[in-house]
């Protein structure tokens, strides 16, 4: 049994992948992230996925073009539901992907992170698989939260601190001078916007 694993870095995948493993599925990854920001980031984050990839002898399909200038047409003016557009964004290009493969099952890594909203991207993970013909795997792959931490550090992984986009980042490390948090935001707020 076959399933196109959408992967958005490394530290998250490493859990599913022994998950799906597990219970049987013969995993095939797959890279595209064009909401990671800036582009140093984004090469450091592909960096350690390559490298998780050998370790894990997993096969992955790269979709490496940089593309932020797209990702920011679709959240100006929308930043307050911009995770939601990001999802969708890399679940429909995951879907397309997985269906000239002739995948049956997709899945993503973002159900690993406990900052992610989990039912947001189930929704729409069933809504874009249901397009394409697939069945999206849930799994709260959050309970293996800091088993994928720790064996991601045992493996020297690159680690990020954000979510990946410019807003994210803007959100982790803005401070106001008297070493506040972003004005007007509350502490949950700015930590969803983390990662793993």
């Amino acid at each position: 049994m076959n399933i196109f694993l959408h992967i958005c870095c490394a530290n998250c995948a490493i859990y599913p992948i022994k998950v799906l493993r597990e219970e049987g599925y013969d995993v095939t990854g797959f890279w595209y992230n064009p909401n990671i920001h800036p582009y140093q980031e984004y090469k450091m984050r592909l960096g350690a996925v390559k490298e998780m990839a050998e370790k894990l002898d997993l096969n992955i399909i790269y979709r490496d073009n940089y593309d932020l200038e797209a990702f920011l047409r679709k959240v100006v003016y929308r930043e307050e539901v911009r995770c939601g557009i990001c999802y969708g964004m890399r679940l429909k290009a995951s879907a397309h992907e997985a269906s000239l493969r002739w995948f049956k099952n997709l899945t993503t890594t973002l159900l690993f992170s406990k900052y992610q909203d989990f039912n947001g991207i189930i929704e729409i993970g069933e809504d874009i698989s249901k397009g394409y013909g697939l069945d999206f795997y849930k799994n709260d792959f959050r309970i293996g939260w800091e088993e994928g931490r720790r064996v991601s550090k045992d493996m020297g992984l690159y680690k990020q601190n954000y979510c990946g986009c410019i807003y994210s980042e803007k959100e982790r490390y803005l401070k106001r001078k008297d070493g506040d948090k972003l004005k007007n935001e509350k502490s949950e707020d700015i930590e969803l916007h983390t990662c793993c």
